[in-house]
């Protein structure tokens, strides 16, 4: 078992910044992927940003070059630093994480861009 407790969400306006941590307990040597998903409303969730247990990442086109994703394995945390944000940013981020069979997901945190 895996938890993701999520953080940094809030209200800002376009072209600010947040950042957003989860952090993981449990069986965290399991986990062979985190990442961030984000939903908006109306819409599906779509994968943001991922890394690999060997640090390799990944970013949906949307935010390449703004957001960037990077990892503290001392304290089990991985980081989405979000910079110049734009109103199409705003949805509920959720924290995911990826174990051999299966995969876990934080409960979420919303992330609100003024325009």
């Amino acid at each position: 078992q895996v938890q993701l407790v999520e953080s940094g969400g809030g209200l800002v306006q376009a072209g600010g910044s947040l950042r957003l941590s989860c952090t993981a307990s449990g069986n965290i040597f399991s986990i062979d992927v985190m990442g961030w998903h984000r939903q908006a409303p109306g819409k599906q969730r779509e994968l943001v940003a991922s890394i690999t247990r060997g640090s390799s990442s990944y970013y949906a086109g949307s935010v390449k070059g703004r957001f960037t994703i990077s990892r503290d394995i001392a304290k089990n945390t991985v980081y989405l630093q979000m910079n110049s944000l734009k109103p199409e940013d705003t949805a509920v981020y959720y924290c995911h994480a990826l174990v051999q069979g299966g995969d876990y997901w934080g409960k979420g945190t919303l992330v609100t861009v003024s325009s």
